[in-house]
């Protein structure tokens, strides 16, 4: 079986999506989706455990170097999601990836020409899209 493209999952989502073709009810399910993807993520470190997170102030300065600044800057997570937690996190962005992909459709954007246009922007800019 191929890989699914991102067209092929917006035209899937096209679809189905039913009760929710207002603008304003996606913007809305699309946040609510996000949300449920936070919640997810912070009952694995509170509830389940399987992931910690100890966050400090990250050791930056402007005078490093790329290199340095890759070994210094830490993402905060020690631990990995067990698979139940990996499962209920996978299914929440899945989700929010429905609400995305139906954003796109109702507002004309193909979100392979956006992620396409996105990975240009990171190339030709580099370092510089991190502000």
């Amino acid at each position: 079986m191929s890989a699914l493209t991102l067209k092929e999952f917006q035209d899937q989502v096209s679809e189905l999506l039913l009760r929710h073709r207002s603008l304003l009810d996606v913007l809305s399910k699309f946040q609510q989706t996000g949300a449920a993807v936070n919640r997810a993520v912070v009952k694995s470190i509170t509830e389940c455990g399987c992931i910690e997170l100890n966050a400090t102030k990250q050791g930056y300065s402007p005078e490093m170097t790329l290199e340095e600044a890759k070994n210094v800057l830490d993402s905060h997570v020690n631990g990995q999601l067990c698979e139940h937690c990996r499962e209920v996190v996978s299914a929440e962005i899945g989700r929010n990836l429905f609400y995305m992909s139906a954003l796109g459709n109702l507002l004309k954007l193909d979100l392979q020409e956006t992620v396409e246009d996105e990975s240009k922007k990171c190339t030709t800019l580099g370092l510089f899209t991190l502000s």
